[in-house]
């Protein structure tokens, strides 16, 4: 069954935000303050702000349509991706205390944080309610049920990485370069891999086909998180639209982690004064990147995120996916998205 010609990335978009907004839209007056709180954090408030890529849910869609054809029933499942990924973001910047996200104040700073907790505690519930439309739509209980039981282990798996991300920074000790992988997995992977199984399990029976689809998210995850590890430290901003802010904010990502590991020992010595120290100027920014350079963590970390590309794109091409423009698509993003 063919999808739509010239399958249009803005308009599945913008199919996920009109679904989305059928259950964000205005209540009554007595609860409509959280709806608006809500639509302010997923930039559907009419504002014009940036609202992010959505690639979580144009992936779910496109592997569904790439089995079954046009996307519209899988919109539902998309939402609720969405949403869920959402819930986790408003509670994320509390507890990192960040005042900005996609160059506006976030939900607690304007807020407060007693209701945005409760905003991402809405999302969350919200994400849930998204996928009761799936029966409407002619989906088998027990295929929304099985639906239902992928997200809800894939939220528990994100509050797992959460923690792991949380207690290792309060603590001087650095995670290892393993428990840094565990952590991706469960933070990054695990919702990216959600995404894409879910259009697979809606869109077949077939459990090789969803596994294989599982796995191609999986990797496709991993590799995001690498490469915008990469980004946020060699990445040029008139590319990425972001300056690369992670040394200067003494984030500990994957390259920070393997050169701890593997620099010489007066190198690494330099390397934990300077993140035991002030914040860093451009200089001592600039002597951080040369030492991890010098312990080969760029190349690491680049070998990393394009090995799991590369898989990524090899479960995808051993699914063997009905329709050739969908699949193309996929395809283009993993590579858009994986520059690595």
């Amino acid at each position: 069954m063919p999808v739509t010609p010239d399958l249009s990335l803005s308009e599945m978009i913008a199919d996920v935000e009109a679904e989305i907004l059928r259950l964000v839209g205005d209540r009554d007056a007595s609860a409509a303050g959280v709806y608006a709180m809500v639509r302010y954090h997923l930039g559907l408030d009419g504002s014009g702000a940036a609202a992010g890529k959505r690639m979580r849910p144009l992936l779910g869609l496109l592997a569904y349509a790439s089995i079954a054809g046009d996307y519209a029933a899988a919109l539902p499942g998309a939402a609720a991706v969405e949403l869920g990924h959402n819930f986790s973001l408003v509670h994320d910047d509390i507890e990192d205390g960040d005042v900005e996200r996609r160059h506006r104040a976030t939900l607690w700073n304007v807020y407060g944080i007693p209701q945005a907790i409760n905003a991402g505690d809405m999302l969350f519930s919200l994400s849930r309610v998204a996928l009761h439309r799936l029966s409407d739509l002619g989906f088998s209980d027990t295929k929304v049920l099985r639906l239902m039981r992928l997200y809800d282990r894939t939220c528990v798996a994100l509050c797992e990485g959460q923690y792991i991300d949380i207690a290792t920074s309060e603590t001087a000790q650095l995670m290892s370069v393993d428990l840094y992988f565990d952590m991706i997995g469960r933070k990054t992977a695990a919702l990216i891999a959600a995404s894409i199984e879910s259009g697979a399990l809606l869109a077949t029976d077939d459990e090789e086909i969803i596994g294989r689809y599982r796995a191609f998210g999986w990797d496709l995850g991993l590799a995001f998180q690498l490469n915008d590890d990469l980004l946020g430290i060699w990445g040029e901003e008139q590319l990425t639209g972001k300056e690369p802010t992670d040394i200067a904010r003494k984030k500990k990502t994957l390259p920070v982690i393997y050169a701890f590991e593997h620099a010489e020992p007066a190198a690494r010595a330099r390397l934990e004064e300077l993140y035991g120290g002030a914040e860093p100027g451009p200089d001592q920014v600039a002597e951080i990147v040369r030492i991890l350079e010098d312990a080969g963590a760029r190349e690491y970390t680049r070998d990393a995120a394009r090995r799991h590309r590369d898989a990524a794109l090899a479960s995808l091409e051993a699914a063997g996916v009905v329709d050739g423009e969908a699949r193309e698509r996929l395809g283009q993003i993993v590579v858009s998205v994986i520059a690595a």
